[in-house]
Order: structure tokens, then C-alpha cells, then sequence
């Protein structure tokens, strides 16, 4: 286990993640605001099994375009084409890429502390570097939304 300040980083798995488009609601957030997505997510809970074309019951938030002061962020899931959405969609295309995949045990809220653990400690011991493309969350099928606890991972992208 990899400790980081309260959060107890389990190892990894390695698993090599196909394409997946994306389609959900998304906005840019500044590292100091990420209080606020849950809101997004509140936004778009109503859509989750109404979005044209999606597979599963998977959700999904996607972390993209990241620089100094933010990043993109969608709450989504995953759907076979981007045809048919409207305007109120906005869309991602993660690309097929090996994963360093960590597991988030705690509360939906305490995920901040597991991304912190991830790159504060775990990238810089591991000697790995992570690929210049989306990470995401992937809230499983165990996920309960009300009580913000189940089965949640982090995929991080793996540079060749």
C-alpha cells in the first residue's frame, strides 16, 4: 500500500482500455473550484439510461485538457456514435491505451485525496509517465449515486 496523507493507494492493475466515446454534460474547472462538479453531475443525472445510443449503465467523468490552473471535465457515459445527441451534449473520444487503473474506496467526495496520492506519490516512485490523454473515473454498475459509495475507479493513461 502506498500511503498519502489519508488515503491508503492500493497497487494498481494494468489493463489495456479500448476507445470509448463519451457523450454527457461538461464544463472547465479550476483546481480550486472542484467543489462545484458535483453539481454537473446533478445536471446530468437525469439523462443516465435516456442518452441516444448508450451502451451499459456505466458512468463516467472524463478529465481532459488539464494545464496549470484546470481542466475539462465531462459526467457521461459511454455511447456507440456521437450522431443524434444535441446540443446539450458535449462529447469525448478516449483513445484505446494501456491504464494504470487504481481503485477509490472511499466516499465519491474523499476522490480528490486518491488522485493526490496518485500523482503526488505513486507517479513519482513508479518512474512511469501518464500519456497526454483523458483520465477518467468509471463509477461500476455498484456505484450508488445517493450515498456516493461503491465501486469506483481512476484510469490513468500510460505513456509508451
Amino acid at each position: 500500500m502506498i500511503a498519502s496523507h489519508a488515503v491508503e493507494l492500493a497497487a494498481p492493475r494494468f489493463e489495456h482500455g479500448p476507445e470509448r466515446k463519451i457523450a454527457g454534460f461538461g464544463e472547465r474547472y479550476l483546481y480550486t473550484a472542484i467543489e462545484n462538479i458535483p453539481a454537473l453531475w446533478y445536471r446530468f443525472g437525469p439523462h443516465i439510461g435516456k442518452v441516444p445510443g448508450q451502451i451499459g449503465v456505466i458512468t463516467y467523468g472524463v478529465c481532459s485538457n488539464g494545464d496549470d490552473a484546470g481542466f475539462d471535465y465531462l459526467a457521461g457515459v459511454e455511447v456507440a456514435t456521437f450522431l443524434g445527441l444535441d446540443e446539450r451534449f458535449r462529447t469525448i473520444l478516449v483513445p484505446a491505451a494501456p491504464y494504470a487503473v487504481f481503485s477509490h474506496s472511499g466516499h465519491v467526495s474523499s476522490l480528490h485525496q486518491t488522485f493526490e496520492a496518485i500523482w503526488g506519490k505513486w507517479l513519482i516512485d513508479s518512474g512511469r509517465r501518464f500519456a497526454a490523454t483523458p483520465v477518467f473515473e468509471r463509477y461500476g454498475e455498484d456505484f450508488e449515486p445517493d450515498s456516493g459509495s461503491g465501486g469506483i475507479e481512476i484510469w490513468c493513461p500510460l505513456a509508451a
